[in-house]
């Protein structure tokens, strides 16, 4: 069989990609290709399942409008198929007077991307919303949710299959030659062919993408894994729903915050440190050929020279319970070394340049044979239907 579009990626964005060309043109032949023996294992698996409202994205930008847009489509997805969700608001909070001007930027941000309600508020009102937590200035955003993003993916994919679309799992890709306008890509069990590849590859969507576009050579994935502990539950009393610092607008990562999980528990975290693979959760989990690509990438090296001091003290928090919690009781003074156990990890894949800049926006790139997925970190779960709508529209205009 000739599969009018093949999907590679069994995560969250590949699957609302899909269904919603699926939804489209239910006529099309679609399959989804995952080397994993089952779907959502990666990023969509290990999220801290935070529903974002779009606070933190410049007005205009990819992140923004398809933050904004997928918010809406998740949660009416979410009532429609009966999945557990909760809208519950969160504060961000500043610990530090220089913090200030940080988090009334942050507010003027949220506002200007249309986030009705956001508002600074008292330190009193903080105290309401969650009465453990100690700042100077904090801001409320009614928005934020918690959603089990597993089961989301999960029931992405049941549409996939009721639509007539196909999933294949345990199909490593390993190959994609092109000839005659069709793609032939070799996986660890057969070949599949296919006119148009979709790549949603995640943590490898660069090596991916350069199975159908050797030019693509001015991207590498580089994965930072974000480490959690979790509140004992006699101090999860501690935590409401969610609270954030304001983060460094030159880091894209949100500092250490609490999350009230929709499967159970509060987790504290994350920091972010180099993997030293790929899909590496674990710190003892190392791939020496992927550790010398992200250290040989020419961008990597002027990330690490203009961020050491920072990365320094994310690694010192992985390695130090002691120095991890000092980060946490900025937010809660009350929370102590002891009322922490290790949480899970995740591994994000951040999409850095030659030029050593951390991709701060969603990136596609289409090419003859193939669209590309090159850099969907977080807020992509959240905005995975407008994603996933964005490159089925621009699939679905090569088979008008």
């Amino acid at each position: 069989m000739v599969y009018d579009i093949a999907i590679i990626g069994g995560g969250i964005v590949g699957l609302a990609t899909g269904m919603k060309i699926l939804k489209n043109k239910p006529n099309l032949k679609v399959a989804i290709i995952e080397k994993e023996d089952q779907l959502a294992k990666h990023q969509t698996g290990n999220n801290s399942g935070v529903i974002h409202s779009g606070l933190y994205y410049k007005p205009g930008s990819l992140k923004a409008t398809n933050c904004i847009r997928g918010y809406h489509e998740l949660v009416e997805f979410c009532e429609t198929e009966k999945i557990p969700y909760e809208i519950t608001g969160k504060v961000v909070v500043a610990t530090r007077e220089e913090q200030k001007p940080l988090l009334e930027n942050l507010l003027k941000r949220g506002l200007e991307n249309g986030l009705t309600g956001t508002r600074a508020i008292t330190l009193e009102e903080l105290k309401e919303y969650e009465p453990y937590c100690h700042g100077v200035a904090a801001i409320h955003v009614p928005q934020t949710g918690i959603v089990d993003y597993h089961q989301v993916a999960l029931a992405y994919g049941r549409k996939i299959i009721q639509s007539g679309g196909e999933i294949f799992l345990n199909h490593k890709v390993l190959k994609i030659n092109q000839k005659d306008s069709i793609n032939y890509i070799e996986t660890s069990k057969k070949i599949f062919e296919a006119k148009l590849v979709i790549n949603c590859a995640g943590l490898y969507s660069d090596k991916v993408a350069r199975l159908t576009d050797d030019s693509i050579d001015d991207v590498k994935i580089i994965p930072f894994r974000g480490e959690y502990f979790k509140l004992k539950k006699d101090k999860e009393y501690l935590v409401k729903n969610l609270i954030y610092p304001v983060p460094d607008p030159n880091f894209p990562f949100l500092g250490v915050h609490f999350t009230r999980m929709k499967k159970g528990g509060v987790e504290a975290g994350p920091n972010a440190v180099l993997a030293f693979r790929r899909e590496g959760y674990k710190k003892s989990q190392i791939n020496l050929s992927e550790l010398a690509e992200s250290l040989a990438w020419p961008g990597f090296q002027k990330v690490a020279a203009k961020y050491w001091k920072t990365g320094f003290g994310e690694l010192y928090r992985s390695f130090s319970k002691a120095a991890f919690t000092k980060a946490l009781q900025e937010l809660i003074p009350e929370i102590q070394e002891s009322d922490l156990v290790d949480g899970g990890a995740g591994v994000r894949a951040q999409a850095c340049d030659r030029n050593g800049g951390l991709l701060d926006d969603f990136a596609i790139r289409e090419s003859t044979y193939a669209i590309n997925v090159l850099n969907a970190p977080s807020p992509a779960a959240t905005s995975s239907l407008s994603i996933g709508g964005t490159v089925a529209e621009m699939a679905l205009k090569r088979f008008d």
